[in-house]
């Protein structure tokens, strides 16, 4: 079940509620108090998590169950009980969460600084966590029954089901514990609105020079991490720039783990990552240092890898290496109940359900020119991000 709410849809002031809710959803109603517990005696199991654009549930469990499962998801999305002693708990779950991965791990709160540093106007500024804890520890009973109240319903929701039951059957299932009139045209095979589409955020303004930041702490090594900013999941960045994070940095044939880690006079680790929201992104390069390396010679060696891409065009071998490697990937994770389901609600929120089937197509369609040129837009100075993290 994907609740089409996240942390950027939260107030400046009131941030962190989406990933709060995450934790308030396993807290119960006046019909089944204890979620977890229930799913666990009909022999299942179950998570969440919350990220920039949504918030995800998920539970497997033996097929005979589904229509008591369906009971409960129904049950908490509607009446969930919302009470000071359930706020309470999860205010300070959340609160030890947040210093234990956060403030207790070594780089954990690189995000807390990258995000800022990166947005000036757009909520990705903040990290799911929160800008500030405070805003979830100060959180009053009356905030949390409105962000429910105001998100939390069926017409906010995606939910998907992979069982042996023929689909009649699970329409069937869905209606009994949501009501007919919950159940989506995307159910009989119509085209789905994405009305969440149409929100509006505020535009992150172009940038125009780079952004350096130093901090110090308590870590193994000093770090460096390089962001990028790149269009939104519809500006036909988005796959390019996966393309490349994964030239750069999948796997040990990859040209920062063969040019950089191997010859082991600099670094020690190398990575490039995109973040991956619907909205405009982050294409991130990073580095741990060997002891005695100079942070500005690692900065320039990532540099100087990305900007490869930009002079030099790839060969047609080593992209299809790249494309072979997703499209594995791709059916690997089909395999899994739980990895298909939540590849029918993504990509329904997207309002692309037949991606599902056809994103590794996409993928092989990147020709060098297009990812060459798309690398020239990215790997821009006046765009550079660099956060630098000293060991104290």
């Amino acid at each position: 079940m994907l609740v089409a709410v996240g942390s950027r849809d939260e107030d400046s002031s009131r941030t962190g509620f989406a990933h709060l809710f995450e934790h308030l959803m396993f807290g119960g109603t006046e019909t089944v108090p204890d979620y977890d517990r229930c799913l666990s005696l009909l022999g299942g199991e179950s998570n969440a998590f919350t990220n920039d654009d949504y918030t995800y549930y998920h539970s497997s469990f033996p097929a005979m169950g589904l229509q008591e499962v369906l009971n409960m998801e129904a049950d908490r999305l509607a009446h969930l009980a919302l009470t000071p002693s359930a706020l309470q708990v999860q205010q300070q779950v959340v609160t030890e969460e947040y210093k234990q991965r956060y403030l207790g791990r070594p780089y954990g709160d690189m995000w807390l600084q990258l995000r800022p540093l990166c947005y000036t106007q757009h909520p990705y500024r903040w990290p799911t966590i929160g800008a500030d804890i405070s805003h979830v520890r100060d959180a009053t009973l009356e905030d949390v029954r409105s962000f429910h109240q105001r998100w939390y319903h069926s017409a906010n929701t995606i939910l998907a089901i992979a069982s042996p039951y023929t689909h009649s059957e699970m329409l069937h299932m869905v209606e009994q514990a949501f009501g007919e009139q919950c159940v989506d045209d995307v159910a009989a095979g119509e085209p789905v609105a994405s009305q969440w589409r149409n929100r509006r955020y505020p535009v992150e303004p172009l940038q125009t020079a780079p952004r350096r930041l130093e901090i110090s702490r308590h870590v193994p090594a000093d770090a460096v991490y390089i962001a990028y900013p790149m269009g939104d999941r519809w500006s036909g960045h988005y796959h390019v720039c996966d393309m490349i994070s994964d030239i750069l940095a999948n796997g040990n044939s990859s040209r920062l783990y063969r040019r950089l880690v191997m010859k082991g006079t600099l670094v020690s680790e190398a990575d490039a990552q995109i973040t991956g929201e619907e909205g405009p992104g982050l294409l991130l390069l990073s580095a741990r240092l060997l002891s005695n390396a100079n942070v500005d010679d690692a900065i320039e060696a990532l540099r100087h890898e990305a900007q490869q891409l930009v002079l030099t065009q790839l060969s047609r071998q080593e992209l299809n290496k790249v494309a072979n490697k997703y499209e594995s990937t791709f059916f690997l994770s089909q395999y899994k109940a739980t990895d298909r389901v939540m590849s029918l609600c993504h990509n329904t929120w997207l309002g692309r359900t037949e991606w599902v089937n056809d994103e590794p197509l996409i993928y092989r369609s990147i020709s060098p020119i297009q990812l060459q040129q798309t690398a020239e837009e990215i790997f821009r100075p006046e765009r550079e991000n660099i956060l630098v993290i000293k060991k104290i």
